[in-house]
């Protein structure tokens, strides 16, 4: 916890909280939280309760001319039974838009995942800590401090050396995006650095992101949250996840997405709605689900361990996904002239592939991310795409 001297002590309340959907009071302070309570109440397994807890894109954002700040969280970090701890989360610190400190919390608790597959885990709770910020520009300031997303992060209080006021209104539209792990970040390094936290800064748009590591289902939950949720934009990355899961068979799979379209339009009947298909995973462009580590080189990659010969049995693939997504919206758009379809492919193809390997063989990395967003920004912010200002 922070140990400043003279440093005014705020704790930390809702209002100062964007990109999140819930909060939960704890014993600390708040949880935020990317899936309302009465969702969370319907999640089928633990995976996704972790996901949905670990606040991707959620960011705490006030005006202040302090030069030190302290954040005090109570971290819980995931890691794998067998596998080095990953590195502490980043918290991204920007001034005025632009990312100027980061920081780590050490300690916190522990959510060890002992069989990947069962994805059971066990517990073991630990101190809070503090996030130190020194030696930022002098004056009035826009700050945001950017969660770290992939640690479920308690914020319980800020410590700083003048006083903090709520922040300015933006103007600026909000986009409602869910996808898969991808979208939550996997693989990327700083919260800030996530594809849609990227395509969101070159868009000048808030984002509310709801990507849920491998948990992008299309659940029905997941749609109701959607629809109840205030948006200008709203973008659907979907596929990937039902794949590599091998949660659906064709039969299922196509009117599951009509369901998930006619639940958000109940709530949004004319706001533009882009659904993306997946990005190209070469282990499931024509491989089905389900997919399993693979440990054979001493890192951790996945493998698909499907029968390509099932797909006429209805199994499903990346590739016969993008189909079916293009069909979907091509159809529905003829009556639905807001609703629009994105190749998943045109933000990371064969050549991004070619120069941005996946590292873990579904993942992009770092600069994957960053050509991914720089893609979207192109394709669906600039020009005559589906979320510009100018477009009809």
């Amino acid at each position: 916890m922070s140990t400043e001297q003279n440093l005014v002590t705020t704790p930390i309340t809702a209002d100062f909280l964007r990109g999140h959907l819930d909060v939960e009071q704890t014993a600390r302070g708040l949880l935020p939280h990317r899936l309302p309570a009465w969702a969370r109440r319907q999640l089928p397994d633990d995976r996704l309760a972790v996901a949905e807890a670990q606040p991707s894109g959620v960011r705490l954002v006030f005006r202040t001319s302090a030069t030190t700040i302290d954040l005090d969280t109570l971290p819980t970090k995931r890691v794998y039974l067998g596998f080095p701890p990953p590195p502490d989360g980043v918290y991204d610190l920007l001034v005025d838009g632009r990312l100027t400190a980061q920081a780590t919390v050490a300690g916190g608790n522990l959510h060890t995942i002992t069989d990947m597959q069962a994805q059971t885990a066990q517990f073991t709770p630990g101190p809070a800590g503090t996030a130190h910020f020194a030696d930022l520009p002098a004056g009035e300031k826009d700050i945001e401090i950017w969660l770290p997303h992939g640690e479920i992060t308690e914020v319980i209080a800020l410590h700083t050396d003048a006083p903090i006021e709520s922040a300015r209104e933006t103007g600026r539209r909000v986009w409602l995006h869910h996808g898969s792990s991808i979208s939550h970040g996997s693989n990327a390094v700083f919260p800030s650095t996530i594809w849609p936290a990227l395509a969101a800064s070159a868009g000048e748009v808030d984002l509310i992101n709801l990507g849920f590591g491998g948990s992008a289902l299309v659940d029905p939950f997941t749609a109701r949250a959607m629809r109840d949720t205030p948006a200008d934009l709203i973008s659907l990355k979907l596929g990937i996840n039902v794949v590599n899961s091998d949660a659906m068979r064709l039969r299922a799979f196509t009117p599951a997405i009509h369901g998930f379209l006619d639940t958000i339009r109940e709530g949004h009947p004319t706001t533009p709605l882009l659904v993306i298909s997946p990005v190209l995973c070469p282990t499931h462009e024509n491989t089905p689900g389900p997919l399993m580590p693979d440990l054979s080189d001493g890192t951790l990659k996945f493998k698909a361990t499907g029968d390509p010969a099932e797909t006429a049995a209805g199994r499903l693939t990346l590739t016969i996904i993008r189909d079916v997504l293009a069909d979907i919206v091509a159809q529905r758009s003829a009556e639905d002239p807001n609703l629009h379809y994105l190749d998943g492919l045109d933000l990371y193809g064969e050549s991004d592939h070619d120069q941005f390997p996946l590292p873990d063989a579904i993942h992009p990395g770092p600069e994957g991310h960053r050509r991914i967003a720089e893609n979207f920004a192109k394709l669906a912010f600039a020009g005559n795409g589906p979320f510009a200002t100018t477009a009809g």
